[in-house]
């Protein structure tokens, strides 16, 4: 982190803890970024370094706390929000290893830390001195290639947990890499729910029918537009989706993919594009949106880092039937990303997660502006 940014961190933090309030650390230009008529985007709060993962508290007459993982400082966050507020940002962690991932259940907030799972027990009541987190469990891989992770917990009550590839491209002896698993909130009984899945960093389950659905990154070095970034749908328990033999349900790895037919795999919903990173997800549960958007999910993409042209950088949406299948994806915010009349690119932010608010707004992180944004539809539902 940049010295100063660190200290004016460190300045708004004393700030925060003694009741003064603070000004934006810098202007971050929301107005470049294009949404659909009617929506707004500002920002809740720029007091969250490196923000990534989120996971709502509990919630009552528009008062509740957002949780949020950092990958910096090892540090996780619960932001108090007051009616689409931010009122003041907690560090509840630190030196932690890249927790990512945070879900709440039951008072508790569980974190992962690459090879562990820790819980900060009754958290709610205890955001100005966080309890010393406990460890859940400490059975997952410690291979930090890919080791950072999402969770969230499913509508089953199990936590679900990914364990990304160790590596860009290998077929891992250990059957514990390139998996989508899930366990008892006690840590018990772990087993795999997919298998085949390089690197998901972000799941959520369609509230029509419960089926679990996730982002999944595609392998670098084979080219600009070549393989697609997936969204995927699961249907039934082990499911492989085709790594590292086959990428985006049509293209065999040229090294592990002699004799391995992409047929025999679980092609993706969506394709959503060469190297976006897409990264967290989630479907629209609230009210506040226009009907068409209530059976759409968001996803937020990162942005690419070895591609001759970038790309991603953006949040997309992404149109659900009643049957289940995805039927059209569409830009929702972009703009993170500019581009000048000379071509030259340049990027002042990265979304990394999406989440719905009680009062059915939508917040984004960005873990390059360290902020979160909100955003509101002010426009009339036809």
């Amino acid at each position: 982190m940049n010295p100063l940014r660190k200290c004016c961190y460190q300045l708004v933090g004393f700030m925060m803890a003694y009741g003064i309030a603070s000004p934006a650390l810098a202007e971050l230009p929301v107005e470049r970024l294009r949404l659909p008529a009617g929506f707004r985007i500002e920002v809740l709060t720029d007091q969250v370094p490196n923000a990534r993962a989120m996971a709502l508290g509990d919630f009552a007459d528009g008062r509740g706390v957002v949780y949020v993982g950092s990958r910096a400082e090892g540090k996780v966050y619960g932001v108090e929000i007051d009616k689409g507020r931010a009122r003041r940002v907690h560090t509840l962690a630190s030196g932690l290893t890249l927790p990512v991932g945070v879900a709440y259940r039951d008072g508790s907030l569980y974190v992962s830390a690459v090879s562990r799972i820790l819980a900060l027990d009754g958290i709610a009541g205890r955001l100005d001195k966080p309890p010393v987190p406990r460890v859940v469990t400490a059975g997952f891989p410690a291979e930090t290639h890919h080791g950072w992770k999402f969770i969230a917990f499913g509508p089953d009550g199990w936590l679900y947990v990914p364990v990304g590839a160790p590596c860009n491209v290998c077929d891992s002896p250990d059957a514990r890499y390139a998996s989508i698993q899930r366990m008892r909130p006690d840590g018990s009984g772990v087993e795999v729910v997919a298998r085949g899945v390089r690197n998901t960093v972000g799941f959520d389950w369609n509230p029509a029918d419960g089926s679990l659905w996730f982002t999944d990154n595609g392998r670098d070095m084979l080219g600009d537009d070549v393989p697609s970034d997936e969204l995927n749908r699961v249907s039934k328990p082990g499911e492989h989706f085709g790594y590292p033999y086959c990428h985006q349900g049509d293209v065999p790895d040229p090294e592990f993919g002699k004799g391995r037919e992409c047929a025999r795999f679980t092609p993706p919903a969506v394709k959503l594009g060469a190297h976006v990173a897409a990264l967290g997800m989630r479907f629209y549960t609230g009210r506040a949106f226009p009907a068409a958007y209530r059976k759409s999910l968001f996803v937020a993409e990162h942005g690419s880092w070895n591609r001759s042209r970038k790309s991603g950088y953006r949040v997309v949406r992404v149109e659900v039937d009643k049957a289940g299948k995805a039927v059209r994806q569409e830009a929702f915010v972009e703009g993170w990303l500019q581009v000048d009349a000379a071509g030259k690119e340049s990027v002042w932010g990265r979304p990394a997660d999406v989440l719905v608010l009680p009062d059915g707004s939508l917040l984004i992180s960005d873990d390059q502006a360290g902020a979160i944004y909100r955003v509101v539809y002010e426009g009339r539902d036809s």
